[in-house]
């Protein structure tokens, strides 16, 4: 079997965009990864699929390769012939066998092994000083804003309730800004990178931040989300303005349909975050502390020319539940799930600008 595969509806003899060629004889392997590669339509290459390493050097010897990813039981040593530029061998027994090559575990999850490809096209990306993507338009994205000057009043849960949510029928990113997220799925592993290196990119590497992203976001169910800052005290000493370029710089992307923001007054350039969003939920309690804390917030709005925050922004009343879900997947089942599928349904059917 032989698949030749299209990423991103640009024709195969479209000249001048990297080609990765897939090869491996586990036609399972292989058709899973190459439908999991035309998912993500935003990526850089022209993918071309084999299951026959002999067929691929029959078809491909004399073209120009970028990058060759080929599972450890199918390589043949006739295939270095096609003189790619970096060989990635797909590690099947769990040891690096082939140390002229950049390894990778065949049989861990599908992003982890885009992630690790994307790192290596990186590299070659800045020795040739190759453009990593075509820039998409910006507008396409909304950006979903969730603040309170009220605390403990589950933003928090209420964001990822509405991000899993949505996450279900629209390509969704969630983004947490707190000094403690509080949620250990979300926390970035030891070495893993986090909002902070995402802040970086944006400043140090605009031109390849679109492929940097995809080597930083992570997955839960259908829902992206990048790590946190490991330290919420870093949340302090980044500007406003930095905070725009990231944002901007997510939406020239055009990946995600809707980015929720999950702010807190940790941040610097709050109210301008909160202007760049179509829609900003506020959840608030009874008690008149809060009702307080809620009236003082508005008055500062006011004061600083905000008004058209204070218009976009719908309150409600911190659902009253009996027990917040216990795992990141649970979120789109409960009382709170119940209370978000409500919300949504109402902002469709009056036709609010934030959802449409």
């Amino acid at each position: 079997m032989q698949r030749t595969v299209e990423i991103g509806g640009c024709l195969l003899k479209e000249k001048g965009r990297p080609v990765l060629l897939l090869c491996d004889k586990e036609e399972e392997y292989a058709q899973a990864m190459t439908e999991f590669l035309q998912g993500h339509g935003e990526l850089p290459w022209i993918v071309r699929t084999y299951t026959d390493w002999r067929k691929m050097l029959e078809t491909e010897e004399g073209n120009p390769i970028d990058l060759l990813l080929v599972a450890e039981r199918t390589y043949d040593e006739e295939i270095a012939a096609l003189k790619p530029l970096r060989t990635i061998m797909l590690i099947e027994n769990g040891i690096d066998v082939r140390t002229e090559f950049i390894n990778i575990d065949k049989y861990q999850e599908a992003q982890k092994v885009l992630q690790g490809v994307l790192e290596v096209y990186l590299e070659i990306a800045e020795k040739t000083g190759e453009s990593c993507f075509r820039m998409v338009q910006f507008g396409n994205t909304r950006f979903i804003g969730l603040y309170s000057p009220v605390r403990r009043c589950m933003q928090t849960t209420f964001a990822l309730t509405l991000s899993q949510m949505l996450a279900m029928a629209h390509k969704t990113l969630y983004l947490n800004f707190e000094h403690y997220s509080g949620i250990s799925e979300l926390a970035a592993q030891a070495g893993a990178r986090d909002l902070a290196d995402l802040l970086y990119f944006v400043m140090a590497d605009p031109d390849k931040f679109q492929i940097r992203l995809q080597t930083i976001v992570r997955q839960n169910g259908n829902l992206d989300y990048i790590p946190p800052m490991k330290s919420g005290q870093n949340l302090l000493t980044v500007s406003g303005d930095e905070w725009q370029k990231l944002l901007h710089k997510l939406a020239e992307t055009g990946m995600y349909e809707y980015v929720i923001l999950d702010l807190s007054e940790s941040m610097q350039g709050l109210f301008d975050i909160l202007r760049l969003c179509v829609v900003v939920f506020t959840l608030t309690k009874e008690d008149r502390v809060a009702q307080g804390k809620l009236a003082e917030y508005e008055r500062i709005l006011e004061s600083y020319s905000y008004e058209d925050v204070i218009r976009k922004t719908r309150k409600y009343q911190a659902p009253k539940v009996r027990k917040i879900p216990d795992a990141l997947d649970q979120y789109t089942k409960g009382e709170v799930a119940d209370f978000v599928n409500r919300l949504i349904k109402e902002l469709e059917e009056t036709k609010d600008d934030g959802l449409h």
